[in-house]
């Protein structure tokens, strides 16, 4: 395997995103196509707006919180590109956060280089820092959260978690299996729980079946009240912050709306073609709803599941989240890019074969997802129906690619109990 050094890597990592950004400048003063994301104008026109004195939702599409527009407030009076630069130094954050969550785990110095790699030079994550989208920031507190928890640090852990759960309400999905994990086995007063070494990953097992039934009678604990009402205090103390100063224009924007989203553009979702069909007649709330049950049900057998492995559990969420959601677009899917690299060391799955094959099954289900966008968008055919069924490829390659990490995974809880100390 050829040696990396992870500090000369994050270094050409920066470098080559600040190259980017600069090409992303070039190629929005002489090109047809922009390279920024639309998302940022949109970001930047609500930061804008705030530095008047005004709300972030007269800006129209501003479907976010107001602390994105807040950070961004240096646009106007520093550089049209700060954002793009505070994003992309998220970006890196992620990768260092890879780095030393794999060394706490005990994972050889070759391996996790290379595994942080898979994130700092993943075309899907390298761009979507640079061209101006805040995602780099959601990954990069998840990652934060789960180091504070494998640190024993349970109360940064839960101001962290509720901040992330009001800028981006997909997080949401991760408070079972972290109030699931904080199980008094694992975390004694006074003790730092024991991690679980990769060195012995042969020997670990869970017995989850096991443990939910033990859960069950002793499910109540003070690290999981504690955990919940710091986050819960958190999120709410922000939100209500939040709503003072802008109302339902915030609560409807930045919460509301994306539970009864209906998105009639064409995008990876196996629903959008229901929702163009219906479009103009209005959907009644349950039908806006309905999308969530596969959602729940996938979610929860994964959570009882895998809740003791925590990476693997939260990777699995992801995907499937993602996978089984009203509206899918590509930026979701670094959402679950930032947590494949914790969980590659365990996994048996030879890359000259089955790798390969989940590789090229997903990126070719996009390809021929993006064959009849391009057809639909730029050509203007009539291919909706040949475009759902791509959905419907995608989601079967999505669900190829879950079944596959899970067959091929050496399961091995984050904490070993404290009783083998």
């Amino acid at each position: 395997m050829l040696e990396l050094n992870f500090q000369y890597l994050l270094i050409f990592s920066a470098l080559f995103r600040v190259a980017l950004i600069f090409y992303g400048e070039w190629q929005d003063s002489h090109l047809e196509v922009k390279y920024t994301d639309v998302d940022y104008f949109v970001f930047s026109d609500a930061s804008s707006l705030m530095l008047s004195g005004k709300s972030p939702y007269d800006r129209s599409t501003y479907r976010y919180s107001p602390l994105i527009a807040f950070i961004l407030m240096p646009n106007s009076f520093i550089h049209k590109s700060w954002g793009k630069f505070l994003f992309s130094t998220a970006d890196l954050l992620v990768g260092l956060l890879i780095h030393q969550i794999l060394v706490l785990r005990g994972i050889p110095q070759k391996l996790r280089t290379w595994c942080a790699a898979a994130w700092l030079f993943n075309p899907f994550t390298f761009t979507i820092g640079t061209r101006g989208n805040c995602e780099p920031v959601v990954c990069s507190i998840i990652l934060w959260i789960l180091l504070c928890l494998m640190n024993d640090n349970l109360l940064q852990a839960a101001i962290w978690y509720g901040l992330v759960v009001h800028l981006r309400i997909y997080p949401i999905i991760y408070a079972l299996p972290i109030i699931l994990l904080l199980d008094p086995v694992y975390f004694q007063s006074g003790k730092k729980p024991l991690l679980s070494h990769w060195s012995s990953r042969e020997s670990e097992s869970i017995s989850s079946t096991c443990y939910m039934l033990k859960l069950l009678g002793n499910l109540i604990t003070w690290r999981r009240v504690m955990f919940a009402v710091i986050s819960g205090s958190t999120f709410f103390i922000l939100t209500g912050l939040c709503f003072y100063l802008y109302g339902w224009d915030f609560l409807h924007e930045a919460f509301l709306y994306h539970l009864t989203r209906t998105d009639p553009r064409h995008n990876f979702s196996i629903y959008f073609y229901y929702i163009y069909l219906h479009y103009e007649h209005q959907l009644s709330i349950p039908e806006k709803l309905i999308a969530f049950i596969p959602q729940f049900i996938v979610q929860l057998v994964i959570i009882l599941q895998f809740a003791l492995d925590l990476p693997l559990c939260l990777f699995l969420q992801t995907v499937a989240f993602v996978a089984f959601n009203k509206v899918v677009t590509a930026q979701y899917f670094v959402w679950f890019f930032c947590l494949l690299p914790l969980i590659l060391p365990w996994n048996k799955m030879k890359l000259k074969w089955r790798g390969s094959a989940c590789i090229f099954l997903w990126i070719g289900a996009q390809m021929h997802w993006l064959f009849w966008g391009y057809l639909l968008e730029f050509r203007g055919k009539n291919v909706f129906f040949q475009l759902w069924v791509a959905s419907l490829l995608f989601l079967a390659a999505n669900t190829f690619v879950i079944v596959s990490v899970i067959r091929y995974h050496s399961c091995s809880p984050l904490f070993r109990p404290a009783k083998y100390e």
